[in-house]
């Protein structure tokens, strides 16, 4: 491998990592399609060094490999920081070791910033193990990770079927809504699989984040400006929208508010010029039901990934 030169990435650099990141999402079966102008605003988030949490691998002037990693800062359900790896090589480019080397470098990444950032915490190191058959998920396998969760790739046709919508107990999202729906989050995904409460800062830089659609999205206020529910749209592609996050405070649930949040939200982007589709990822094990809601709403399976783990 002495050919192939190790840099990180950087702003310089987002045109090419977009062109790999969305490569990979075709010929991998993911779909998960990204801008440059997206990926740049991944190198600004809290938390992210990119001299020392990203790595590139490049032939000539090709970047023929990626990776990135985010340690996160809070505990999950199961008290472990969860440190998430993610990048992937170009399909010309496998086999040749790039990739257990990217893992080797993220890995011990993980294991001197985890202790640093979070001391005495253990931590679980995820990865994306991708479609049934996948050579990711091969090469996780051969490092010990196992599945520990499928989520569910659905979609919904638009503009579609319309649907009865009773919008006056819902708002679409301000910038002074930021926190209140931040603890909303943090309450409703306590109990969620996966999942850590996320820090002040984090939130805002996914929430004033540049794919955020607040005029899609949708929550419901309390005359305190409590948030009980909210559904939260983001758009990557020209012509999708993504369902990035839905919840429901747990003293609310039941009641219906989320589905009918998500109703509010798909009539609004059944009025969007050129969206053809939207789309979300729900955990098949989601201990809300979800699955059967967003069915419901007209949202069918497109495909399964799986989210691998392994202690750190």
């Amino acid at each position: 491998m002495s050919e192939l030169r190790w840099m990180h990435l950087n702003k310089d650099v987002v045109q090419p990592w977009a062109e790999l990141t969305n490569l990979l999402a075709k010929v991998d079966g993911t779909e998960e399609y990204y801008e440059p102008e997206d990926l740049a605003e991944e190198l600004e988030e809290t938390g992210m060094d990119p001299a020392q949490d990203t790595w590139t691998v490049w032939d000539g002037d090709r970047l023929v490999a990626f990776g990135q990693l985010r340690v996160g800062f809070t505990t999950q359900e199961d008290d472990t920081v969860r440190c998430q790896l993610d990048g992937g090589v170009h399909p010309d480019w496998r086999r040749r070791g790039i990739g257990r080397e990217l893992m080797d470098k993220m890995e011990q990444r993980a294991r001197d910033l985890n202790q640093e950032r979070n001391p005495g915490l253990p931590g679980t190191l995820r990865a994306g193990g991708g479609l049934e058959g996948s050579s990711a998920r091969s090469m996780l396998h051969a490092r010990g990770y196992e599945e520990a969760r499928y989520f569910i790739l659905m979609e919904r046709p638009m503009p579609g079927d319309p649907l009865e919508v009773d919008g006056e107990e819902f708002a679409s999202p301000t910038v002074e809504d930021e926190e209140a729906v931040r603890i909303a989050h943090n309450a409703a995904f306590e109990d969620h699989w996966g999942t850590a409460p996320m820090t002040p800062e984090r939130w805002h830089d996914f929430y004033a984040g540049r794919p955020m659609r607040p005029q899609f999205s949708s929550i419901s206020r309390r005359d305190d400006g409590a948030v009980d529910a909210y559904v939260l749209i983001s758009q990557y592609l020209d012509d999708e929208l993504y369902v990035d996050l839905v919840g429901t405070i747990r003293e609310a649930r039941g009641t219906g508010l989320a589905s009918r949040a998500m109703a509010r939200s798909i009539e609004l982007a059944r009025g969007a010029e050129g969206i053809k589709v939207l789309g979300l990822d729900v955990d098949s094990e989601s201990p809300t039901g979800a699955t059967r809601v967003y069915e419901r709403l007209g949202f069918v399976e497109k495909h399964v990934t799986a989210a691998m783990t392994r202690p750190l």
